[in-house]
């Protein structure tokens, strides 16, 4: 059973599993590497799995990330206690790993993190990832809560519906006249499928799914810049590198100083927003939970949803 794992053990394994190598992980525990070795080798014995892929950095197993998130737990709800009780010794603040997609960390997540009472004394470990990616994350125990796209609940966590993000599909205006036919009749459909765009990376489907979407099926133009930072992208087409989906509150402004133009005002792209955390007691958790939670009603679209 679970509750049989020696906690020195698993607190081991999940060290060994942060910090990337036997080494580090013996530096940050304050004992040796073959401490650190014999006791995950205890811990495979007892557990009969192989819990850790022995490669640089180090990774879990299937078994392991099972280990892992049962280790990230105990760690988060022993940091609470600690807090409660007063035990945190010499002001030591709690951790909290958060994974999250670029756009939102961009626009409104960190406006959600400033809402959280100091007084919890809160470190947050943001590890950015697509919002399609981000509940893998969770599943292997990296991370403790998610902004994700996916409402099917990953094993153990609860689940709340954020809001949508809106995109949409927009150029610089002098990119507008050179690829896309300027101000005159010629349909967008006619031509977008030609006209260099901006992409996020390899995993970024919006402008293909917009134009497959205006054409019937016909893909974007393979001229495509990667730009796999919220802002790289956003300076990107408003430098008329390209045209791109952009998030409706980072294009909003520039909208309206003619900076960019909508390439077609009755569409755009929502993509549903979900938290999803562990459920775990915590008050530290639940803080930051509704602190994001009231910041995305406000932020994010809550309407009918826009057509891509």
């Amino acid at each position: 059973m679970m509750t049989e794992l020696p906690f020195d053990q698993v607190r081991t394994l999940l060290a060994v599993v942060d910090e990337g190598t036997f080494d580090a992980a013996a530096g940050a525990l304050h004992v040796t590497p073959s401490a650190v070795s014999q006791r995950v080798k205890a811990l495979e014995q007892r557990t009969g799995r192989v819990l850790l892929m022995r490669t640089k950095p180090v990774r879990p197993t299937e078994s392991g990330e099972v280990v892992v998130r049962f280790a990230r737990q105990l760690a988060q709800l022993e940091r609470d206690a600690h807090a409660e009780l007063g035990m945190t010794g010499s002001g030591e603040p709690s951790r909290l790993s958060i994974a999250v997609n670029s756009d939102s960390l961009a626009t409104w997540f960190l406006p959600a993190l400033t809402r959280v009472p100091q007084e919890l004394r809160l470190c947050f470990e943001l590890r950015r990832e697509d919002q399609d990616h981000t509940a893998a994350l969770l599943r292997e125990g990296q991370v403790l809560a998610a902004v994700t796209s996916s409402s099917d609940p990953v094993t153990g966590c609860s689940v709340r519906a954020l809001g949508r993000m809106r995109y949409l599909p927009v150029a610089s205006p002098g990119f507008r006249d050179k690829w896309l036919g300027g101000l005159s009749d010629v349909p967008l459909r006619e031509v977008i499928g030609d006209a260099p765009l901006i992409v996020f990376d390899r995993n970024d489907g919006l402008q293909d799914g917009f134009v497959r979407a205006l054409t019937g099926g016909r893909g974007a133009s393979p001229l495509r810049h990667f730009m796999p930072t919220s802002e790289g992208f956003l300076a990107a087409v408003v430098a008329g590198m390209g045209w791109g989906m952009v998030p409706e509150v980072q294009a909003e402004p520039l909208l309206r100083a003619g900076r960019l133009v909508n390439l077609a005002p009755d569409r755009a792209i929502d993509v549903p927003l979900f938290w999803q955390q562990w459920k775990l007691d915590s008050p530290a958790l639940a803080a930051v939970a509704e602190a994001v939670a009231a910041v995305a009603a406000e932020t994010l679209a809550t309407g009918p949803r826009a057509g891509g």
